[in-house]
């Protein structure tokens, strides 16, 4: 049986798999200003797909890798629901893996 790290794990590796199924995988990085936007999933200078490839995947791998305390509260799903609400093959395709990502983290954190 796998712990809850080790199926995050994998479940963030789905997600990954997915967004590059759907081809919505970049293979340049945004400028840098773009990574350092105050603003929540850097909305006003990428796109939620951008934010979650370059930001959200390395920086939670990294902390369940290493054992790190994940946020309190993790409500990624209805970002994904908000971002994606005219895209059907992305919301059956990525609402799952994104609504499995909170609650494997949500319960990490307990």
């Amino acid at each position: 049986m796998k712990s809850g790290g080790e199926e995050l794990l994998d479940t963030l590796h789905q997600l990954e798999q997915t967004l590059r199924e759907l081809e919505w995988w970049d293979a340049v990085p945004p400028p840098q200003e773009a990574l350092n936007s105050r603003a929540p999933f850097c909305a006003d200078r990428m796109e939620f797909r951008q934010w979650l490839q370059w930001l959200f995947l390395p920086r939670l791998r990294e902390l369940v890798s290493r054992g790190g305390r994940l946020p309190q509260e993790c409500r990624i799903a209805p970002a994904g629901e908000m971002a994606w609400r005219e895209e059907p093959l992305a919301c059956r395709r990525l609402l799952p893996l994104l609504r499995r990502i909170d609650q494997l983290a949500n319960a990490h954190c307990r």
